[in-house]
Order: structure tokens, then sequence, then C-alpha cells
């Protein structure tokens, strides 16, 4: 029956769900919009029974005493139990499924994601699966935005892009989310993720990509977003130039992701032999 009623969000024109946690999503908002057509119908057919019933052509005197039945009484007492029932039988467990329980590090891939006006910087920990070190004092936004220390411990082999993201598909993925300025909000709209980058704190979540960028892609011919992948938005007003603060995600197969991850490491060595 939930189910049943999720699937109103099939119509709704969401994006097309590219995550294993988006059909959850998608259901809870299918339910939320099932709720609010019923209050909609409901209350405007109150509304215009009031209207007529209690008009001055049929009541010319006013009526102290106001209506005695509890009907209205009891359809509210319906809509609080039906919210309790969205917030404590689906929402808050949702909730907990996504940003409470994190998975196994060994289990997730994981990604280092840092904001800035106006821009995203993403740390990639190499084939070591360990992160370098970063250190303020080595922030140069031209060669180093990160600050990446490559002589710190699993360090050498980490590797960064900006606004540029690659990640596997069918591999949960962890990303560690920063903000060096101001805040931010990473988003996904067909991944069903959205979370703010504060100052000062470093908050993880994950999702699993379900469908890679070509699949996507054909999925979408025909259709207003024809030739347009997957894109990351900044959902917090973060400046004068938030309009641009836009990146890019390539949901790759494992043997596409391998290769990219290998080219990444060839281009490490190559900046390693040209510094000597």
């Amino acid at each position: 029956m939930i189910e049943y009623l999720g699937n109103m969000s099939q119509h709704l024109g969401l994006p097309i769900n590219s995550a294993s946690h988006g059909y959850m999503i998608d259901n809870m908002i299918g339910i939320v919009h099932w709720l609010m057509l019923f209050l909609f119908v409901g209350w405007g057919i109150y509304l215009i029974i009031a209207v007529a019933k209690f008009r001055s052509s049929i009541n010319p005197k006013a009526d102290y005493n106001g209506i005695q039945s509890h009907y209205s009484q009891y359809a509210e007492y319906g809509v609080i139990i039906f919210e309790a029932f969205l917030l404590i039988g689906l929402s808050i467990p949702l909730y907990s499924q996504l940003k409470t329980t994190l998975p196994n590090d060994d289990d997730v891939h994981q990604i280092r994601v840092i904001a800035q006006q106006f821009a995203w910087n993403i740390h990639y920990p190499g084939a070591d699966g360990q992160f370098g070190k970063t250190n303020i004092d080595l922030v140069d936004e031209e060669t180093n935005p990160i600050g990446l220390d490559r002589s710190s411990p699993n360090g050498a082999d980490d590797f960064y892009s900006i606004n540029q993201m690659h990640l596997p598909v069918n591999k949960q993925v962890m990303i560690h989310l920063s903000s060096k300025d101001v805040i931010h909000s990473f988003g996904i709209p067909e991944m069903r993720i959205k979370q703010d980058a504060i100052p000062g704190m470093t908050i993880p979540f994950y999702f699993t990509p379900n469908m890679t960028t070509a699949d996507f892609l054909d999925k979408i011919k025909g259709t207003k977003r024809e030739g347009q992948g997957y894109e990351i938005a900044c959902a917090q007003l973060c400046g004068n130039s938030h309009y641009r603060m836009k990146g890019y995600v390539t949901i790759d197969t494992e043997e596409q992701y391998a290769a990219w991850l290998s080219e990444q490491a060839e281009e490490i060595q190559e900046e390693e032999d040209d510094d000597w």
C-alpha cells in the first residue's frame, strides 16, 4: 500500500533516480503529496460548505453557539496521526539509515570534497586508499588548492580535481564534505543527495550510484536535458558568483574507473619526474 501511494512521485517530474536509496526518497515525496492533496480537497470542500451554509441570507442573526458537531476535530486528529506516521514511521528511520548509520570503512569508496567560492575541490586517496595530510600553509589556488602535503604518509599517491568527480557504479561512496570559506551545499539531484558544507566541520555522507553516465545519457535522449550528464549544484547562496559554482560527475564502470585511476597515477609520476 505504501509503495503504491509512493508511486505518485513518478508523475511529479522528479529527476531520474540514479542511486540505490533514491526510491525511498521518492516514495516519501509521493506519500507527502497524497497527504497535501487530501488536505487541499478536504479543506476546500469544508470551506465551500461553510460559506454556503452560514451565508447571511440564511442566517440573518449571528449564532453565538456555533457548530456543535466534532467532525472537524476528528479530521484534525486524523491528520495529526498521519503526520506522526510519516515522521516516526518513515522519515526518522530513513534519516537514521542515510545519516547516522555509516558503513564500514572497508566497504566504501572514500572521497573528500572541499568547497570554496566558487568551486568544488575533490580529493582522492590514491592507490593505497589512505588520505595524505593537508596543510593550510601549503594552499595555492593555482597549484595546490587543497593544501596537499605529498611528503606526509600516504600523501604521495593522492590527487585532486576541480569540479570533476569520477565514481564507480554500484559501489558505496563516502564523501567527507568541508568548506574553505562560507556555507555551501553539495547536491546531486539524480542521486537524491544534498548536504550543507559548514566551515570548520567535516561532514560525512554516503550513497551508491547505480546508473553509469553512459546509461543516464541514453535514458534522457529526446528530453530537454539531452546531452547533459550528472551535475553537482551548490544549493546554498554563497556569494556573487554562486550561479557558476557547478561541478560534473562521471559514473564509470569498474573497468573505466580503474583505467581513469591509472591515468591519474601516471600524471602524478610525470609531475614528479618534471620536478626532478
